[in-house]
């Protein structure tokens, strides 16, 4: 591991733990208020996305390890695409007293154009890490195909606010980022 990659990589972790602990209190929160909690899938399926993704990129991290070359302007996007994320994960569940009503699907729908927004730029990042630090976006058909699939379906989340239409998109994103994820455990292997 280079010790470029060591120092910057710290800042990375505290942010991927911070939105996994936004995750988890918002976890506690309901269960706390489970009595008057109103439940919502999108919401429910969209923490457990985000856990996911925050888990996979922290691992995934290991793979810039090696880049023995850094400057401000990769390390900045990597750092960007994590704070996206982070700003997902403090919006999905709501910070709520035990005694107060907690409707998720009303909370969805008041955070859904900023939560979506900042999944756009997390996809955006992405794209733009890939290319500043490989010099290429993703080399594979499927990786584009995936790239593309994920933008487009942030895109209409973002505008379509139809719930039926978000009730079919939390479950299709979070199936999709599964297969994504899966794949791309198969291409980093073990870390050595």
């Amino acid at each position: 591991m280079s010790d470029a990659f060591a120092y910057l990589s710290v800042l990375l972790s505290i942010i991927l733990g911070l939105a996994i602990a936004e995750i988890l209190q918002g976890y506690r929160t309901l269960l706390i208020a489970r009595a008057s909690v109103k439940l919502y899938a999108p919401p429910l399926i969209w923490s457990a996305v985000m856990l996911l993704l925050a888990i996979h990129f922290w691992w995934a991290s290991f793979g810039l390890a090696n880049r023995q070359n850094w400057d401000f302007t990769a390390f900045s996007i990597v750092l960007l695409q994590t704070v996206m994320m982070f700003m997902g994960a403090a919006l999905l569940l709501p910070n709520a007293e035990p005694d107060e009503p907690i409707d998720l699907r009303a909370h969805y729908y008041r955070e859904a154009g900023p939560f979506f927004s900042f999944g756009l730029l997390f996809v955006v990042f992405g794209f733009l890490k890939d290319w500043l630090l490989e010099r290429h976006i993703e080399n594979s058909t499927a990786g584009l195909g995936f790239f593309l699939f994920f933008l487009a379906m942030t895109l209409i989340a973002l505008f379509v606010r139809r719930p039926r239409v978000h009730e079919i998109i939390a479950p299709v994103m979070g199936l999709a980022v599964v297969i994504f994820i899966g794949m791309m455990f198969a291409k980093l292997g073990k870390i050595q």
